[in-house]
């Protein structure tokens, strides 16, 4: 038998998104990128609206000039991890912006955004605590429960009274109840009602960890997140977050006002065992972050093309989750349906992610659009129109 037996069912399903020599959906390369909204793929300028490049800071000439300078200052690499050799006073730096902006005392930060997740969850929640998790949490966040081996409990998605009745029922048990929610919702783009989650946490005493990887640089006056739009900022223990959204870079962080976080560094099994990150990503990063603090209106204008992308695929007939965020999927009710609209898409210069069961709420495969502030409204109106068309195609479209 063959140590690849097990996964026969897995390339049995690939076999038939890709059937009739068509693409593999989950290996897409953008040659290079044109622009933040615009790349080369299949030698074609494609409209890219699958980046989670909410800002179009990964184009940013400022983050890229400190990555340059960076890299002839300080090298490429670090070559140890963060409890070795891989702390420079660039990581500190980091660390003490990312703290001022967050306005929390301590922070760490990790080589990916998923090391994030998985190493503060596993850190902080053992054996003999317990998780409360959202239906619709990250995978990120499924793995580092695994990782530290706490009790698991899963609550409906978005639902503080369903939270509330599964805390009562832990009363009296010993070990901590650590709850995870997401700011915004990475699948469907719905967010998080910050304020119901941090009131239950303030009644039954549990502890609260905001994952604001999509909502940061999006929400909140200053951009800190769900948690500083909703006014509970105060109330979130912990915040865990990535670069490689808003920022436009790569990495992870958590923030807080428990000086308990700064123990973690030395039993977080991701932060302790895997290289730092380099120091030209890190000044790309800082310098993302004051292009983050001084352009306000970029927020302004990423909400504006949210509504734009969303108002405009419902009316072309197409379902969506119900509210308007950078990110915004289209909801189709067969895979077969799905991959083939998401290949003509392709054809037709809109390149977009395409998501399919288990790992979408409800089973749905979903063409999973993320907009951004650097798309202009006549590329957003191109992206609908071809969406329009392809449904008009398929006789999927629901408009009148």
């Amino acid at each position: 038998m063959s140590i690849f037996s097990k996964y026969e069912g897995l390339a049995s399903a690939l076999a038939s998104v890709t059937a009739g020599g068509g693409r593999n959906p989950f290996d897409v390369v953008i040659e290079k990128p044109i622009s933040s909204t615009v790349g080369l793929i299949e030698g074609r300028e494609t409209l890219l609206f699958g980046t989670n490049n909410y800002l179009g800071l990964s184009q940013s000439p400022a983050a890229i000039n400190a990555a340059v300078e960076a890299a002839k200052a300080y090298g490429v690499g670090t070559t140890g991890s963060r409890i070795a050799n891989g702390t420079q006073g660039l990581h500190r730096q980091l660390e003490e912006r990312l703290s001022a902006f967050f306005r929390r005392r301590h922070c760490m930060v990790f080589s990916t955004g998923y090391q994030a997740n998985l190493g503060t969850i596993s850190a902080l929640a053992g054996k003999d605590d317990y998780l409360l998790l959202d239906a619709d949490s990250h995978a990120s966040i499924y793995d580092g429960s695994r990782l530290g081996h706490a009790q698991v409990i899963r609550f409906r998605h978005n639902d503080a009274d369903d939270l509330h009745k599964r805390l009562r029922r832990l009363e009296g048990t010993p070990g901590s109840k650590l709850v995870v929610v997401e700011g915004i919702y990475s699948m469907m783009g719905d967010v998080v009602p910050m304020a119901e989650f941090a009131a239950v946490k303030r009644e039954t005493g549990a502890w609260l960890l905001a994952d604001e990887a999509h909502s940061v640089g999006v929400m909140g006056k200053h951009g800190r997140g769900v948690a500083e739009a909703d006014g509970v900022e105060d109330d979130v223990d912990f915040v865990v977050g990535t670069f490689s959204k808003s920022l436009g870079t790569v990495g992870g962080y958590c923030v807080s006002n428990h000086a308990g976080l700064d123990l973690i560094r030395l039993c977080s099994r991701p932060y302790m065992f895997t290289a730092s990150l380099p120091p030209e990503v890190i000044a790309a990063t800082m310098a993302a972050l004051t292009e983050l603090e001084n352009h306000p209106e970029l927020r302004i204008r990423l909400m504006d093309n949210a509504r734009r992308l969303h108002t405009g695929l419902q009316a072309a007939g197409l379902r969506t989750g119900p509210q308007a965020s950078p990110v915004v999927s289209v909801i189709l009710d067969d895979v077969a349906v799905a991959v083939a609209f998401w290949n003509r898409l392709l054809d037709l210069g809109v390149y977009v992610n395409l998501s399919l069961p288990p790992a979408t709420p409800d089973q749905h495969p979903l063409l999973r659009t993320s907009v951004m502030a650097t798309h202009t409204p006549a590329e957003i109106d191109r992206a609908v129109d071809i969406f329009a068309t392809v449904a008009r195609e398929m006789g999927i479209s629901r408009a009148a």
